[in-house]
């Protein structure tokens, strides 16, 4: 705290009074209900030993101007015990400083130029050491105006103090912060706090990095806006800033093209809030107004529960690319295996009608529900984001559906002619054809799934046991597929004949062909 005379119980008793927070008193002490900014200043009356409701019982509220981003000013009314009425501000020391025209020295002084320089070098020193600085004022009246609004109360104030308040970013903030940068997402910082305060705020969370510059609301009113589209990306830090400001920044972003993302607590902040495509409300300190203007809410007001959703949301896409990529392939396997045999004629299918609805039940079903639970990959926030525009169907992805289609459908047709032509059960060349054929596509299919698990990475640097929920899919398509292939009342539903050691060894060779094929291709990529 800084005042001109020393006299900080009158700093404090206007700071408390010019304030709707309230106090109450806890199991662990003091704790302020109301705004953050405000409870501090009621806390720290107290902690004087300046009690509010003791106050409010001296000097009753009377009237009122609230607090306004614009103007960036609040003002109460109230009764003095000694007869008239007392004005009570706080707000921006900068524009507080241009409604006084005298000082509190213990009394009432003029304000001279020497002494606006010199509030303005404590307030600069308080924001350098990041605090938000509030400056408080008074002036006493015998006769309230007939008006009571900004351009009546709000003059010939005089000065009565400085107050610092610290918020300091929690620690996770600034490892979000880190997060954020290698997953190339850009943060900045959009508050009407000084410039000063801000800055020493971005420097500490590393938000502002070498080059990069920070923009005010008043020179922000001087820059037209293609000027603010075009130089965008060099500003870090938008300091004293409006709810006008807050939209023309948040247009800027949106015209580079970029995705923007706005967070904001205050009903300031609705605007930018319903502009931004992604608006992210306060949901502890956040006003229903914002809340309402918002497509999301944070329930803990944290900025690193925004980069963990980010996180989270980039592992249901993938999850969501890799169930499409498992199916597709597999079901290409399916049209290419039956394609081939009805161009070249085989003469008897390869597959049968109900050994293909089992194919769909077994396959298409528990392990594609199983990559939609696959855990977030490891450096998924290492990548930069994708295009809003990209196409889920890339042409990588499409090539690499194709042939790994054309892979289960080339086992599948593999495993047919070894068992029609070289190791056949004797007398029943079409049914070991046809039973290796529908063991290999099922059995390649249930081994593909973990294929899928990554794009890029070895499933064994990804862990083949790590998703539970691919395991026990795993394990139940097996059991299905052996009790059909085993049990003699399902073999005749689903026309299949018992195989043996040699059938079974072809079949398990080239059912888990797909992991090892899989395997070099990821690592010839990588």
């Amino acid at each position: 705290m800084w005042t001109p005379g020393g006299d900080r119980e009158l700093a404090l008793t206007i700071g408390a009074l010019c304030s709707d927070a309230q106090v109450r008193q806890t199991d662990k002490g003091m704790q302020a209900d109301g705004d953050p900014t405000e409870g501090a200043l009621v806390l720290a009356a107290a902690k004087w030993g300046l009690d509010k409701k003791g106050l409010e019982q001296d000097m009753p509220r009377v009237g009122e101007v609230p607090f306004d981003s614009a103007r960036k000013l609040m003002t109460t009314v109230h009764t003095r015990p000694q007869g008239g009425y007392r004005i009570l501000v706080k707000g921006a020391p900068d524009v507080l400083l241009e409604r006084c025209s005298h000082l509190w020295v213990k009394e009432r002084r003029p304000l001279s130029q020497n002494n606006k320089s010199q509030i303005a070098a404590a307030n600069e020193k308080l924001a350098q050491k990041a605090l938000r600085v509030l400056g408080v004022a008074f002036r006493d009246v015998e006769v309230l105006p007939e008006r009571m609004n900004s351009g009546t109360l709000e003059r010939e104030l005089t000065f009565a103090g400085l107050v610092g308040m610290m918020d300091p970013p929690r620690q996770e903030v600034k490892e979000a912060v880190a997060r954020c940068e290698k997953a190339g997402i850009r943060p900045v910082m959009i508050t009407g706090d000084h410039k000063a305060t801000a800055l020493a705020v971005a420097r500490d969370l590393n938000l502002c990095r070498e080059g990069d510059l920070c923009v005010t609301g008043a020179e922000l009113d001087f820059m037209p806006q293609e000027l603010l589209e075009a130089d965008i990306e060099k500003f870090s830090v938008f300091a004293r800033v409006t709810p006008e400001h807050k939209m023309r920044i948040v247009r800027a972003w949106q015209k580079k093209g970029k995705v923007v993302a706005m967070t904001g607590d205050g009903v300031n902040d609705a605007p930018a809030l319903k502009t931004a495509d992604i608006g992210c409300a306060m949901g502890l300190a956040g006003t229903d107004v914002a809340k309402g203007a918002s497509d999301m809410i944070l329930t803990d007001d944290n900025f690193a529960t925004i980069v963990r959703a980010v996180e989270e949301g980039r592992g249901i896409y993938a999850n969501i690319r890799k169930a499409i990529h498992y199916l597709l392939s597999c079901n290409v396997g399916e049209i290419i295996t039956i394609f081939v045999a009805t161009v070249l004629n085989f003469g008897q299918m390869p597959l049968v009608p109900v050994q293909l609805l089992w194919l769909n039940l077994v396959t298409d079903s528990l392990p594609a529900l199983a990559l939609g639970v696959e855990p977030v990959e490891d450096g998924v926030m290492d990548c930069p984001p994708r295009d809003a525009g990209e196409s889920l169907f890339s042409r990588a992805f499409a090539i690499r559906l194709a042939w790994q289609g054309l892979m289960v459908g080339g086992l599948t047709l593999t495993a047919y002619f070894l068992g029609r032509t070289v190791m056949p059960v004797a007398g029943l060349a079409d049914q070991t054809a046809n039973t290796m054929a529908f063991a290999t596509l099922t059995l390649s299919q249930l081994f593909h799934a973990y294929d899928v698990r990554s794009e890029k990475r070895s499933l064994f640097s990804v862990g083949v046991l790590s998703n539970p929920a691919m395991n026990r899919a795993f394990l139940a398509g097996l059991a299905m597929q052996l009790g059909v292939q085993l049990v003699p009342f399902l073999q005749k539903v689903f026309s299949v004949i018992p195989l043996g050691l040699t059938q079974w060894a072809a079949v398990a060779g080239l059912a888990v062909a797909p992991v090892l094929v899989c395997e070099v291709a990821k690592a010839l990529e990588r």
